[in-house]
C-alpha cells in the first residue's frame, strides 16, 4: 500500500508538498511518547500519533519513519509544516482517532512495526 492510499483510508490530508504518494508502506506503530517511538519502532513505518509538535518530526527522522499522521484532527503548526517540507517527511492529518487510524489500517493488511517485548519484564 501506498501513502495516498494510507491516506485515503485515513481520511487524511497530506501537508507536505513535492511528496511522492506512491511510496510503498507495510507496517505502523502507534505512540506518543517519542521515547517508545526511538526504542520500539521499526524501520519505514507509519507513525500514527496524537502528539502534535516539531519534536514529533525530529524523532520520526532518526527512526526511518516513511509518513507522519496526527489523530483527531489536529492540524500541524506552521512551524511543524515548514520542518516536515524542509526534511521531505510526509506529515498527514486525519479527523479519525488512533484506534479507528489503527483498525482501518489493520483491515488493509497493514501489520505492526513495533519491536516485541520480553513478557518477563511485566512480571
Amino acid at each position: 500500500m501506498n501513502i495516498g492510499e494510507v491516506a485515503e483510508i485515513v481520511q487524511g490530508k497530506l501537508f507536505t508538498k513535492g511528496i511522492d504518494t506512491a511510496i510503498e508502506v507495510r507496517g505502523a506503530f502507534v505512540g506518543d511518547l517519542m521515547s517508545d517511538v526511538l526504542a520500539t519502532i521499526k524501520p519505514e513505518a507509519i507513525l500514527l500519533t496524537g502528539l502534535n509538535n516539531p519534536q514529533v518530526i525530529r524523532t520520526a527522522l532518526i527512526a526511518d519513519v516513511s509518513v507522519i499522521i496526527l489523530a483527531r484532527g489536529k492540524k500541524p503548526s506552521l512551524e511543524m509544516i515548514e520542518l516536515a517540507n524542509n526534511e521531505g517527511m510526509p506529515l498527514i492529518c486525519s479527523p479519525l482517532g488512533l484506534f479507528e487510524m489503527s483498525v482501518r489500517l489493520a483491515e488493509n493488511n497493514i501489520v505492526s512495526y513495533e519491536d516485541e517485548f520480553d513478557l518477563s519484564k511485566c512480571a
